[in-house]
Parts: C-alpha cells; sequence; structure tokens
C-alpha cells in the first residue's frame, strides 16, 4: 500500500506478501464462506487474526498453531459478571496452562482504552493478554454479544469446539450456586484427549457488548467508499511500474484479490505501517482509520458488490514514477554487483567518488534498488579522503550519511530548515548487504539526492546515530527473548525519526526516553516488528533530549518453531551479519540544539560516542557494568580483565574504568575492521564471490 514494498513483493507472489493459508479461499468461494459464518452468529472455523494485547504485545492467531488449545474468553471494563468470574478463569487457566493451552482475553467494548484496561486487569486479576479488538472485526465474526463468553478453539482445524460459560454458576453476582458443570474445562479435557466435545454452545449470562455497526451497516458502494480508500492508501505501490504483486487498476482486479485484502487487514500487515496507533503521533502515518479498516472489511464481507457508479480506479492511468520525489539534482550509481545465485556473500564496501566540486547541502534522498528480491540492505557515508591502496570504504572512515535502505524503506526527507552537508571532493563509502535468491543477476542500484538551492542554506544540521547491543545472545526455542540498550545524550537534542532494524527473529521493538530525572516516556512501540517491512518512523512532534537523557530501545526476538521466519529454532542465536544471525540496531535522526549551519559543533558527536558501549552493557540502567551483565564476545573478553579494570574493587566498572576497558580493545576493533573485504571502486563491474 503507501509505504514501498520489500523484498516478499518484489517476488511477485502475491502469495508469500499476503500469507495465503493452505487453505486459502478466493473470488466467490470466499464470499460465500464469509457469508456463511456471519449468518450462523458462530463461525464452524475462525479466520486468522493479529491484535494487541494491554501492554502492547502482539498475537497472531494462527502462530499458535503448535498448540493443542487455544481459549479466548470475552472481557469489557466494568462488568460485575467478568470480574466475578476472574477466580474461575484463573482456575481454569492454572489447570492447563501447564499442558500447553494459551489463554488469552478479547475486549471488543469500543469505549474501553488501553490504560483503562490495563487497570481493569490489574483490579480483577486478570492474569492473561487482553487482546484490544477495538474496530470490533474479531468480535464481529466470532459473533460475541456479551463478556464471559468462553471459546475453546482446535488449532489443527482452526474450528470452535465449545462456546459458552466457563460453568453452569447460576447467579455470577454472588455465586449462590455449586459449580456443578465445569464446561470449558470439560471441552479442553475432550480435545485434549482427542474425544469430540459432547456440549458444542451454551448461552452466557454476561454482559452485553455493543457492536453498532451490526446493525449500521448498510450496503457499502464500491465507486463512493471502497475505490477512493483504496486509491488514498494503496494504488501508490499497486499501480504499474510499481512493487505491487499486482495494480489495482479495476473492480474485477480487487475484487478478485478481496479475501486476501480482508486477510491482511485482519492480520495488519497491510498497510506496511508498524507503529502502533495507541503510543505517539508520526508525521508520516499510513494506517488505515478505523473507518477506512471497516468499510473495506465490511464490504468484502458484504460479497464486494459492484454496485451502480464509474470505476474511480480504471478512470485513469496510474504509473510509478521513476522517481517518487521527482528529478533528483545528483544520481550517484552504486557500482555494479553480480549476486550469485546461490551461497554466502559478505557485505560488500564499495565507494564512488564525490562528483560536486562545491559543496551543497542534502534536503532529501532517495535509494533506487534495482534486484528488491536479493539487497537487504545499502548504507551510505562521505569519506574525506578517496580510499588508496591497501585502505578500505569502511564505516570507521565514515561522517554523515547521505541516505540509506533495509527492505521496505522508503526516501528520507528531511524537516523544513534542516540539512546534512555534502563537502565537495572526498568519496561515498557505501556497506551492502546482499543475499542469494535462486538466480544469478546484476544489481545496479542508484543514489538520489536532492539539494537546497543556492542561498537557501538550512539553519539546523541533521544527524544520525544508532542505539546498538553487538552482545546479544538469544537462547535456542525462546519465544520472546528480551534485549535492552540505550544511548545517552550528553547535550541538549531535537529528536525526529527513529528506525528499527532486526533480521528474521525480531518479533517486536520499542523506543523509550527516560529522562534525568528517571521519569520515561515510550516514544514508539512496534508491537509487531517485520523484517520486509523496514523504515523510519518521523515524528510528528520533534522530541526535546534534553541532556543526560538516555533513549532506551528494546527488542523482543522469537526464537522458537512458532516463528514461521526462523531458520532455525535449536540454534542459540548472537549478533551477525547474515540475516539468520541477529541485529539490535535502532537508527536515530536528531540535531543538536545548540548547533547551526553557521556555527558546527563537531565534538558533540564525539562526545556522544564516547559511552555507547556503556549503553550496550548496562542492562538495568544503574550506571555501572556488572559481571552478570556481560554476554557474548565482548563480555566474554571484558570479563577475563574485569578486576584489572575494576580500579576501585568495587565490582562493577563504572564510566571511567569502561573507557579504559574501550582503549584496551581499540586496536583490536580497529584490526577487525581493517579485515573487512577491499572496496569496490566506481566502474569495476563485479564483485564478491
Amino acid at each position: 500500500m503507501k509505504a514501498r514494498i520489500g523484498v516478499l513483493a518484489a517476488l511477485g507472489g502475491a502469495a508469500l506478501i499476503y500469507g495465503f493459508t493452505s487453505d486459502g479461499l478466493v473470488g466467490q468461494a470466499a464470499h460465500k464462506a464469509i457469508a456463511a459464518e456471519s449468518a450462523a452468529g458462530q463461525p464452524l472455523r475462525v479466520d486468522n487474526f493479529m491484535l494487541v494485547d494491554q501492554n502492547l504485545a502482539a498475537h497472531e492467531l494462527y502462530r499458535l498453531s503448535d498448540k493443542p488449545a487455544i481459549v479466548l474468553i470475552t472481557q469489557m471494563n466494568g462488568c460485575p459478571i467478568s470480574r466475578s468470574q476472574a477466580p474461575a478463569y484463573k482456575e481454569l487457566q492454572q489447570q492447563f496452562a501447564a499442558k500447553g493451552v494459551e489463554f488469552m482475553m478479547l475486549n471488543s467494548a469500543t469505549q474501553d482504552v488501553r490504560e483503562a484496561i490495563q487497570k481493569e486487569a490489574k483490579e480483577s486479576g486478570y492474569d492473561m493478554p487482553i487482546l484490544m479488538d477495538s474496530n470490533q472485526l474479531v468480535g464481529e465474526s466470532l459473533g460475541v454479544q456479551r463478556t464471559a463468553e468462553v471459546y475453546v478453539i482446535n488449532p489443527k482445524t482452526w474450528q470452535v469446539v465449545y462456546h459458552g460459560p466457563v460453568d453452569d454458576r447460576s447467579d455470577y453476582g454472588g455465586g449462590q450456586k455449586a459449580v456443578e458443570h465445569r464446561f470449558a474445562a470439560d471441552a479442553l479435557d475432550s480435545l485434549l484427549a482427542g474425544k469430540p466435545v459432547q456440549t458444542a454452545s451454551l448461552q452466557s449470562k454476561g454482559c452485553l457488548i455493543d457492536f453498532p455497526a451490526k446493525a449500521k451497516v448498510a450496503q457499502i458502494s464500491y465507486a463512493h467508499d471502497v475505490a477512493p480508500i483504496l486509491e488514498k492508501n494503496c494504488v501508490s505501490c499497486h499501480q504499474k511500474g510499481s512493487i505491487g504483486p499486482f495494480a489495482m487498476d479495476n473492480y474485477a482486479m480487487v475484487k478478485g484479490f478481496a479475501p486476501m485484502i480482508r486477510e491482511v487487514i485482519r492480520t495488519d500487515r497491510m498497510p506496511p505501517y508498524n507503529a502502533d496507533p495507541h503510543v505517539n503521533k508520526f508525521a508520516d502515518n499510513k494506517n488505515l482509520s478505523p473507518v477506512e479498516i471497516k468499510t473495506l472489511v465490511h464490504w468484502i464481507e458484504q460479497g464486494s458488490p459492484r454496485g451502480d457508479g464509474p470505476d474511480p480506479l480504471a478512470a485513469k492511468q496510474h504509473v510509478a514514477a521513476e522517481w517518487p520525489l521527482g528529478k533528483p539534482d545528483l544520481v550517484l550509481e552504486v557500482p555494479a554487483y553480480t549476486i550469485p545465485a546461490t551461497g554466502v556473500v559478505d557485505y560488500q564496501r564499495p565507494y564512488v567518488k564525490n562528483p560536486l566540486t562545491e559543496g551543497k547541502w542534502i534536503k532529501a534522498s532517495t535509494i533506487k534498488v534495482e534486484q528488491r528480491q536479493g539487497v537487504h540492505h545499502l548504507l551510505t557515508g562521505y569519506m574525506k579522503d578517496v580510499p588508496v591502496a591497501g585502505q578500505t570504504a569502511n564505516e570507521s572512515r565514515w561522517g554523515s550519511s547521505v541516505g540509506g535502505y533495509a527492505v521496505g524503506a522508503e526516501s528520507e526527507v528531511a524537516p523544513t530548515n534542516v540539512g546534512t552537508f555534502l563537502p565537495a571532493g572526498g568519496a561515498i563509502g557505501m556497506q551492502a548487504h546482499y543475499t542469494p535468491f535462486g538466480k544469478e543477476v546484476v544489481d545496479h542500484s542508484k543514489i538520489g539526492l536532492y539539494f537546497y538551492k543556492a542561498g537557501e542554506t538550512p539553519k539546523m544540521v541533521m544527524h544520525n546515530s544508532v542505539v546498538v547491543d553487538n552482545t546479544i545472545v538469544i537462547p535456542a526455542g525462546e519465544a520472546r527473548h528480551k534485549e535492552i540498550a540505550y544511548l545517552e545524550f550528553p547535550h541538549d537534542a531535537l529528536l525526529y525519526a527513529a528506525f528499527p532494524h532486526a533480521h528474521y527473529r525480531g518479533y517486536a521493538s520499542d523506543l523509550w526516553i527516560r529522562y534525568p530525572d528517571g521519569k520515561e516516556k515510550l516514544l514508539l512501540s512496534l508491537p509487531r516488528y517485520d523484517f520486509n517491512w523496514q523504515r523510519d518512523y518521523n515524528f510528528a512532534q520533534p522530541v526535546k533530549v534534553p541532556a543526560g537523557s538516555k533513549l532506551v530501545v528494546h527488542f523482543i526476538y522469537d526464537n522458537s518453531k512458532e516463528n514461521p521466519a526462523n531458520p532455525d529454532s535449536t540454534k542459540t542465536v548472537v549478533w551477525g551479519d547474515q540475516s539468520w544471525e541477529e541485529m539490535f540496531y535502532t537508527a536515530v535522526r536528531f540535531r543538536w540544539t545548540d548547533e547551526t549551519s553557521d556555527k558546527m559543533l563537531p565534538q558533540y558527536d564525539a562526545d556522544l560516542n564516547r559511552d555507547r558501549m556503556f549503553g550496550m552493557l548496562d542492562d538495568n540502567l544503574n550506571g555501572k557494568i556488572e559481571k552478570a551483565e556481560l554476554k557474548g564476545q565482548m563480555g566474554t573478553m571484558l570479563l577475563k580483565y574485569f578486576d584489572v579494570l575494576d580500579k576501585n574493587h568495587d565490582g562493577s566498572l563504572d564510566h571511567a574504568e569502561m573507557l579504559e576497558a574501550q582503549k584496551m580493545m581499540g586496536p583490536m576493533r580497529r584490526r577487525q575492521a581493517e579485515a573487512a573485504p577491499a572496496p569496490v571502486p566506481a566502474g569495476t563491474g563485479k564483485g564478491g564471490k
């Protein structure tokens, strides 16, 4: 949809992008099935969905296919029946969780916000995730009517084998009648034993939940309601010459893909903008609005009717522009590289000579990747000197960035009156990550630069840095492994954007600011990180970062067999360049408050970098590095010399002691950097293995 589609889109296989299930429905058969389920009030089969819980953790139903059973319990804040049932739910959970049964609650109440649900869970003793179904699509498809409805789902067939109350107590308020029949427990016992469930459906006595759209949904117009949403949000990628797997150029094409569109909306895979709408506001927000989401899904569930009126998508031809921001002021040709059909390609570090004869201020940049299947990222950096024989274009020599690309990324556009200075001469170094995908191809990527015009020098200077942790260790089989790192700002700054990056095991990420007084604020939450959709998240209002504040990042990794992209759940994973290894990396774009284009402060960047390693290791944020916090290759090295480095013998390393450790490790790290593959200068054509 609006964002640039990444590697999977480029494969051209729509099923790969949108996630057809093995028995995925297409066309009219899907419409009939959806309509039949809706009419029945209780679906025979539960469609996939992804919802975020009250703690901003994502839950996708079909990733739980290895569970013996899944239990969903409907809930609404303030309902005394739900509250009185909390002990019964906890008892049921304790009885079956050890057997692998997954328990979640479902809140489809439009009036309940995340903070209120958190409070309700704490006060009522709900000890399970509460999925926030704010658009009510999941509740509608399940036929939810009341709270305290228990749904027992068989993940082997995705059928609801039991729907009703947890047990047979008659007075949920006072519990006057002893429980004789534990319906939900009986259903789970039967399901786990491979036996038929005797009681499939009973009426719950919970509080009524209002589903206003059910009564109000009239026949939705394709011409007046649906097509404008698609044209606004989707056609920029789904058009001729663009990166979508099909062009939304007429009604027939949209109808043919309608079941798929419904699925990717319900699982929040489209549009590919993963910032949670409950947290902060973003200048480039590409999420559909709740009204747009419900309009599209309800139209598809009505059978995707054509209706009256002209076809807006067919009325004019949509063709993608060669450069989305218009013709660049300067195009740099990335040295051509032949990506082999198979094997492993080390990071390539080519360069091109800078053709500018006078310095320019960069306003925006676009990296146009030719072979999207094989280019996982392309980073850049200005180098004052052109590499000579025996030297590399390694990142240790780089200055400011002139643009970057990772799977799914878009153009970088600076805010008004902010820019990055590109001096004359020197060279542009590059770090290219190529990955074979089954056939040999040659990549001819290009970098388009857009400059401020003469006399339009921006007042403020854009900077780039990164919150990184190369000490990560992710245990084999662990489904929700959490790592933390931070970057402490020594001077006042203004934060514009963040770009989270991990590999195939990345599951979720967030970004916090921890102020000098210890108060914290959540700036960005990606409940579901997606390797195929990496991008800058640009804040609607820049974030003030007072001196002494820390930008704190968490990454959660899924190294279990539930992760369909996991290369091998039996291996412990550490930091590594290749995508089957892992990374902890969040790039940030900011400016120093005190700096202007006529008063540059390069020492501020040096101050920022000085304690970067400290932020990697200080997992408990107490300002000390303790032995228990050391892990990975770097941790092993520090442990070896820990007692020597601990000058004051307090059992930890402070900032001064860590600076001494960095001096000791510096020469070795520089040697490792210089051992990187030699650069490929422009015009040589090929490189790599």
